[in-house]
């Protein structure tokens, strides 16, 4: 069976940075596209990046791009989120997400697509 677990959340301030992971048990890690999504209370959820099963096939939501570097390790199983000059409408409940794929396509942005879910992170922001 397919897990993912989140990590990495906290409380900061603007500007600030944190480091999300997406570790990954279970089946082929290789073969999965991951995506990272967010939801704030009162809000939809929201896609932030993904990542294919080529590190350079790589997507970003439009607010974070410049901001936020997806990656991932296939031999640790985790895929990370870097987030830099943290704002204040981050502020959200990060999940990660998998997807099993043959071909090395860019990764979904909607989250009906992906297969497994992780429980979340909470990443809070102050101003």
């Amino acid at each position: 069976q397919v897990k993912l677990v989140e990590s990495g959340g906290g409380l900061v301030r603007t500007g600030d940075s944190l480091r999300l992971s997406c570790v990954v048990s279970g089946g082929t890690f290789s073969r999965y596209a991951v995506g990272w999504f967010r939801q704030a209370p009162g809000q939809e959820r929201q896609f932030v990046a993904g990542i294919g099963r080529r590190t350079g096939d790589t997507v970003y939501e439009d607010s974070v791009k410049g901001r936020f570097s997806i990656s991932r390790d296939n031999d640790k199983r985790t895929v990370y989120l870097q987030m830099n000059s943290l704002k204040p409408e981050d502020t959200a409940l990060y999940y990660c997400a998998a997807k099993s794929v043959i071909v090395t396509v860019s990764p979904p942005e909607q989250g009906g697509s992906y297969d497994y879910w992780g429980q979340g992170t909470q990443v809070t922001v102050s101003s």
